[in-house]
């Protein structure tokens, strides 16, 4: 159960999550179709407004569509770095 913390990036549609954990491998999907094998970057995805996925060591970054609202995706992915790394 990991514990992901959100600071902000110059890419005002990018969110850094610094992880209390170290990922496996990296991650790196550009769409939902990619990241169907990969339960955390899959349940990010279904958020919506979430346009990329990245992540290694012991971050990842998410990138949203312009225009989305930053809240339901950063509650989203805290809930799922919570259950899935």
């Amino acid at each position: 159960m990991a514990v992901a913390s959100p600071s902000p990036t110059p890419n005002p549609d990018a969110i850094k999550f610094t992880l209390d954990v170290k990922l496996p491998g990296s991650i790196n999907f550009a769409n939902a179709e990619a990241a169907a094998g990969n339960p955390f970057a899959a349940e990010v995805f279904a958020l919506g407004g979430v346009a990329a996925v990245f992540g290694v060591n012991d971050f990842v970054t998410i990138t949203r569509v312009a225009g989305s609202d930053w809240d339901p995706i950063v509650s989203g992915v805290v809930a799922a770095a919570a259950t899935h790394l």
